[in-house]
Formats: C-alpha cells, sequence, structure tokens
C-alpha cells in the first residue's frame, strides 16, 4: 500500500518526479541466488512493478532510481516500459574534477598562486566528495597558520592529508627503521623516475601518518588521460611496486612486511593482466575470469577449470618475477644515487620529486624553484593515463630484523624493494 500510496501522492502533485535511492533494498533478483524468497519484499516488489505497468509518461511524474549494485536488480525491472534506460554515473574527468573544486572554492579567498587544474590533475580518480573534503581541509589548514587566503600548498597538503591521513609527530623511529623505510620509499621513487611509461614522482616522506603508514612515495599524473593502458605501462606499474622491497633487499640485506600493500597491488594487477586483459604468452586472448561487480569491489569470479587456475598462478608470478628483477636491476645501477637521495631524505624526512632530481643530476636541492616541477626523466611511452591517485604507502609497522646492527644499513651491492609505494 505504501508504493501504491507514493504514486497516487506523486500524480497529485504533478508535475514531480519519484526518486527512490538504493533501489536494490527492494528491487532486488528474486532468484535465490541473491537472497530471494522474503515475502515482504517480494510483495513490494511485485506492487512497484504494477505501478510501473500503468504509468503514464504523460502525466508529469518521472521515475528515477539509483544503485550501486545494479546485477542483483530483477530483470524485470530493467525490461522496456520500466527501467529501460541506464546511466552510469562514473568518477569525474579532469573537467569533472576542475569543475566541482570551482564550485567549492567560490566562497573562499584563494591566494594568487592558486592552480586548481594542477589540483584536478592531482586528484585523478577522486569523487565529488573527496574534493569537496579536501578543500575544506585547506581551509582548515589556512586558518591554523593564520592567514586568510588559500594557497596552492594548503590544496595539496589537503590532498595527501585526504589519502595518507594526518602525521603523527608523536611517533619515534630508531635509527634502523628510519633507514629502511627510507630506502623502501626512494627504491619507489627512483625505479619510477629511471622508468618510463610511469608518473612522475610528486613527493617522498618517512614521517609516519595516522592510516598507518610509516611513510609513502606520492605519484601523480601531469595529465588527465583515460582509463586505458598498455601492457608497457601495467608492466612499468608493477616493477615500482617492487622497488621498495628489491631496495630493502639489496641495500639492507634483509626484509619487512611495509612491502605487503605493495605486494598485493602488484600481484592484483598481474592477475588481471592474465585473467582479464589477454596479456600473457600462456593463454593469450582467453578470459579467465570476470568482475562480479564494478562499483562495490565485488571480486572476481573464476571462469576456468582448477588445474587451468594454477597454471594462471604460474604466469602471474612469471610476471612479478620478471618485474621484481627489473627493479633489482634498476637499484644497483643507480646505488650511489639512491644514496644521497636517502641521506638528504633521512635529513629532512619530506622532501619532493624535483629535489630528488636535481640530487641526482649534481645540483643543489635547496636552490630547487618549483617543488612541483616535473620529475619525468625522458620521453614517457604512450598517451595512456597513469592510474588514477598512484600512491604508495605503508600500513603496517616495520619489523627490523632480529640482530642487525646500524652497519646493515652500509651500502652492499644495491637493489630495490616492492614496488608502488611507501613502505607499509
Amino acid at each position: 500500500s505504501r508504493v501504491r500510496d507514493l504514486f497516487e501522492e506523486a500524480k497529485k502533485n504533478a508535475p514531480c518526479i519519484i526518486f527512490i535511492d538504493e533501489v536494490d533494498a527492494i528491487g532486488k533478483s528474486r532468484d535465490s541466488r541473491y537472497g530471494g524468497g522474503n515475502d515482504e519484499r517480494e510483495q513490494t516488489l511485485n506492487q512497484l512493478l504494477a505501478e510501473m505497468d500503468g504509468f503514464d509518461p504523460t502525466k508529469g511524474v518521472i521515475l528515477l532510481a539509483a544503485t550501486n549494485r545494479p546485477e542483483v536488480l530483477d530483470q524485470a525491472l530493467l525490461r522496456p516500459g520500466r527501467f529501460d534506460r541506464r546511466i552510469i554515473i562514473d568518477r569525474p574527468n579532469l573537467a569533472g574534477r576542475l569543475a566541482t573544486l570551482q564550485v567549492h572554492t567560490r566562497n573562499i579567498k584563494l591566494a594568487e598562486d592558486v592552480n586548481l587544474r594542477k589540483v584536478a590533475l592531482a586528484t585523478a580518480g577522486c569523487v565529488g566528495a573527496d574534493l569537496a573534503n579536501l578543500v575544506n581541509e585547506a581551509a582548515l589548514r589556512a586558518v591554523r597558520r593564520g592567514r586568510r587566503l588559500v594557497t596552492q600548498e594548503d590544496l595539496l597538503a589537503a590532498f595527501e592529508l585526504v589519502i595518507a591521513g594526518t602525521e603523527k609527530k608523536g611517533s619515534v623511529l630508531t635509527e634502523l627503521e628510519k633507514k629502511l623505510v627510507a630506502y623502501h620509499e626512494v627504491g619507489h621513487a627512483m625505479v619510477a623516475y629511471k622508468q618510463k611509461n610511469t608518473e612522475p614522482v610528486q613527493k617522498i616522506t618517512i614521517v609516519p601518518h595516522t592510516q598507518g603508514s610509516l611513510g609513502y612515495t606520492l605519484l601523480m599524473p601531469e595529465e588527465d588521460k583515460t582509463e586505458l593502458r598498455t601492457k608497457d605501462e601495467l608492466m612499468a606499474k608493477i616493477t615500482v611496486s617492487m622497488g621498495g622491497r628489491a631496495a630493502e633487499e639489496v641495500v639492507m640485506n634483509t626484509m619487512t612486511n611495509g612491502a605487503s600493500q605493495d605486494i598485493q597491488d602488484a600481484t592484483n594487477i598481474a592477475r588481471n593482466m592474465v585473467a582479464m586483459f589477454g596479456m600473457s604468452e600462456q593463454f593469450g586472448m582467453m578470459a579467465l575470469a570476470s568482475r562480479r561487480n564494478q562499483y562495490l569491489d565485488g571480486g572476481y569470479g573464476m571462469d576456468c577449470a582448477q588445474d587451468t587456475a594454477a597454471q594462471m598462478d604460474k604466469a602471474v608470478k612469471d610476471i612479478l618475477d620478471q618485474c621484481y628483477r627489473q627493479a633489482v636491476e634498476i637499484i644497483r645501477a643507480n646505488r650511489e644515487d639512491m644514496d644521497k637521495v636517502v641521506a638528504y631524505l633521512l635529513e629532512k624526512e619530506t622532501i619532493t620529486g624535483a629535489e630528488m632530481v636535481a640530487i641526482i643530476e649534481g645540483r643543489d636541492p635547496a636552490l630547487v624553484e618549483d617543488p612541483y616541477a616535473s620529475t619525468q626523466s625522458g620521453p614517457q611511452g604512450g598517451d595512456i593515463e597513469p592510474p588514477a591517485r598512484s600512491i604508495h604507502i605503508t600500513s603496517q609497522p616495520v619489523v627490523p630484523p632480529p640482530g642487525p646492527s646500524e652497519e646493515a644499513g652500509s651500502p652492499p651491492p644495491a637493489g630495490p624493494e616492492d614496488g608502488s609505494t611507501p613502505a607499509e
């Protein structure tokens, strides 16, 4: 009766719009796979279907609904004459993010150095709520520092606050832990800098943050691109994720749990390459898995036999091993530059990508005019958009190896770690 009353009320107030949010709550498929069988819900769904059948769009009433789980909706809801037009509201592109930032900053006084386009580029992958939160945090930061204007630094700092949390000023790391985290993060940054098809390094820090990281390396795109990725770009991304663990092993001759998220990220990319993207020699153009829900990280379902799945795991491992070897080679070949960057990072605790490049090129990092200048090293193959919001974070405490003394940090042959970002 409530559904019937709703439509009657809408007709009385025409022209009007009926909007049903989270329509999957009442419109879930009656198939047992999706938890069908609830009598009350079925009655509600049946009444909704009946009302939609007698619905006359010329009467000035429009029916809209929204869901994050389109795959669980009853097919009867989606047939022609009912919800037959579907509009996907995706994450905003560069133009959308820029427009959103302009809306949220219109009542805020901005300094002359503010470039909202750069902020929009940095926030690839963010939704409107993320951007609203970012602007609010930037305004609060300016007020805390006694300024009446919000600067570009405030906006970029707010972006990092949203993705990594606030700095844990009371957290104290031992000298060994600092060195481990520093080499881990610089490992990511060095591998990213020395490869093509990667995003430029924006920032490296070994300051612990509230979202669990002991440090992180921030990579940000310089232009907005599509979600299209080449195989070379995906391989480069995996290699960057391997940079942290490679640095730990080559330089410190040990391993920490700080690479756990990096390993997870790298494995996910490699698995997608094999199972969904047709990028492995063993399986070629064969789909081995399918995504269950593109909106709520619903995971993947395997579309192959168990013995094939075992072979797929081997193909995934082959990709990971290849990328790890590449990361190790880069760390060893650039060990001297890496030591210089780590020494500067240990002194400053937070440095920009431009300062890292200055050190590698033999310039004084203190004389860098634009701390956010590009760190692209040579031509970056392809015009494919780099991953949205690439940030590597160490979300678990580093556990120092039992025994090794400070000398464990003195440079051995050289080597990198996992790749993707901060030491977790």
